[in-house]
């Protein structure tokens, strides 16, 4: 019994679309706060709009989960050394800034920042990391 792989490149599209729409759908949110669509906006319907906001996010982790499972073991592997390494990079990050936040008074840092610190440190990493071994 073979499997059947879908080819590199309709992977990669597949990822690419699949970031742009979530990406794209979590832009038109944040600006629409940011221009203030939200403001009066209290309750459970901040609930509701901070759930939203973070639909977008869950959809492109998927989507990366998709594209990592789609693609052939090497980049399967590459993938999973660097999505590894960037998350204890951005774990260490979070929770050295929590400490600066407890221990030295150093400014609040939101919570959803965690998510584009992962992806910095993602990028980051990823010249550096060029085996999957």
């Amino acid at each position: 019994m073979t499997a059947t792989h879908p080819s590199p490149e309709l992977v990669q599209r597949q990822y690419i679309i699949r970031t742009l729409l979530f990406m794209g759908g979590y832009v038109a949110v944040n600006l629409a706060a940011i221009f203030g669509a939200f403001d009066d906006v209290r309750g459970s319907g901040a609930a509701g709009l901070a759930l939203t906001v973070t639909a977008p996010l869950i959809g492109h982790t998927w989507a990366t989960l998709a594209y990592w499972r789609d693609s052939d073991e090497f980049v399967r592997g590459l993938m999973a050394k660097r999505f590894i390494l960037a998350a204890g990079i951005a774990f260490c990050f979070a929770s050295a800034w929590g400490f600066m936040e407890t221990y030295a008074g150093a400014w609040h840092a939101p919570g959803f920042l965690i998510f584009p610190l992962f992806w910095f440190t993602y990028g980051v990493i990823s010249p550096f990391v060029r085996t999957s071994h």
